[in-house]
């Protein structure tokens, strides 16, 4: 089979404030950029996809509720949804983000479709692999899923690793890593305006970002700024939203935090805001990648992180910042206070960071990658 030059494609994926859901907006968009038609379906607007963008169509999932069902059947409306979708626009490929529910609906929508079915590439961001897909009642379906796939991409190579030993599969797992537009994320230091909103001068600016679930520690976060302002007078900037904010809230409070914490939620200039920071923490149990930290090492921004899963792969130890054992927050702590205590080296460790996040993850070499795989998936029809 011989893909045409312009490809009609679908994205389906979570709209929140998480990885995933970032990389298949900004990849749709940059995918539309390409002259692709790109068609996005997740229950609600994806927040990083804008109202109106070129090339872009957002299919919303309407789920409606029955006294029968006990849950909303979201699986079984976004297969129908898709199909839908797929008989009027002839879709040439759907890239499913997260094995469940998403290619298991893109399987069921093949099935109602027959000879007409559009192909599947799954990637697999993470969780979907480490928490949802181990979990006893979703390991067969998630296994299932990879399987059908007729191609599976995988965001770290400790991830495909981890997918092909604890799903028991020898069927190929591409690595392609997540990507960040270099031209948004960019250092913007001096913006002094933007910067005062949020610090004082002689303040220093530690910032946090993600969708707050558990494995993130955001407590964490608290409690190594909590060392970091008893030495320098500081700033903490926690961006995002989730389960974890209130009980965040709540460590501030009893730590007598309130008045150097702000909890900045999702509808933010997240690279403008990002770009003013001194130091970037992620002490997350584990992160296939790491997104969050990527933006921020574009804005030469230095990280401090764990060690866990992906994480190496994106931070260089020493080079464009530090890497600590989970829960270790002495340890964090103390390399915070190395790199905010010597301008010089933030400086260093940030030009590094930024270097490395233009060679190594570019929006454009990593769409270029995802473009291939789908080429080399449609050949193989």
């Amino acid at each position: 089979m011989t893909a045409p030059d312009t490809l009609e494609l679908g994205i389906i994926c979570h709209p929140t404030f998480g990885g995933s859901g970032v990389v298949a907006s900004e990849l749709g968009m940059a995918l539309a950029d390409q002259g692709h038609q790109v068609h996005v379906f997740s229950h609600v607007r994806p927040f990083r996809l804008p109202a109106t963008y070129p090339n872009t169509h957002f299919h919303e999932v309407e789920v409606t509720s029955y006294p029968l069902f006990k849950y909303p059947p979201y699986t079984l409306a976004l297969a129908t949804r898709l199909a839908a979708v797929c008989r009027q626009r002839r879709l040439d490929l759907l890239h499913a983000h997260y094995a469940i529910p998403h290619a298991i609906s893109a399987y069921l929508c093949r099935q109602m479709l027959a000879s007409s079915s559009p192909r599947l590439v799954t990637t697999l961001h993470g969780t979907d692999i480490t928490l949802v897909g181990l979990d006893a009642s979703f390991y067969e379906m998630t296994r299932f899923g990879i399987m059908q796939s007729d191609g599976v991409t995988a965001v770290s190579r400790q991830l495909a690793a981890q997918t092909r030993e604890r799903f028991r599969i020898s069927r190929p797992v591409e690595v392609i890593p997540n990507f960040v537009d270099t031209g948004r994320f960019t250092p913007r230091r001096r913006d002094a305006e933007e910067r005062a909103r949020h610090a004082r001068e002689d303040d220093v600016l530690v910032g946090h970002m993600s969708n707050f679930r558990a494995v993130k520690r955001v407590r964490d976060v608290v409690r190594v700024f909590h060392g970091i302002a008893h030495e320098l007078p500081a700033r903490l900037l926690m961006i995002g939203d989730g389960p974890e904010l209130e009980p965040a809230r709540t460590l501030v409070a009893e730590l007598g935090l309130r008045e150097r914490v702000s909890f900045i939620g999702t509808h933010c200039d997240v690279p403008s805001l990002v770009a003013q920071l001194d130091l970037f923490l992620l002490p997350s149990e584990y992160e296939s990648f790491g997104l969050s930290a990527l933006e921020a090492m574009a804005c030469g921004v230095p990280v401090v992180c764990s060690s866990a899963g992906g994480l190496p792969e994106v931070v260089t130890e020493g080079v464009t910042g530090f890497l600590c054992d989970v829960g270790d927050t002495r340890s964090m702590i103390e390399r915070s206070l190395e790199i905010l205590r010597h301008p010089g080296r933030r400086r260093e460790l940030g030009a590094a960071a930024r270097e490395r996040a233009e060679r190594e993850f570019p929006r454009a070499r990593v769409v270029t990658m995802y473009e291939a795989f789908y080429r080399r998936v449609l050949a193989e029809a």
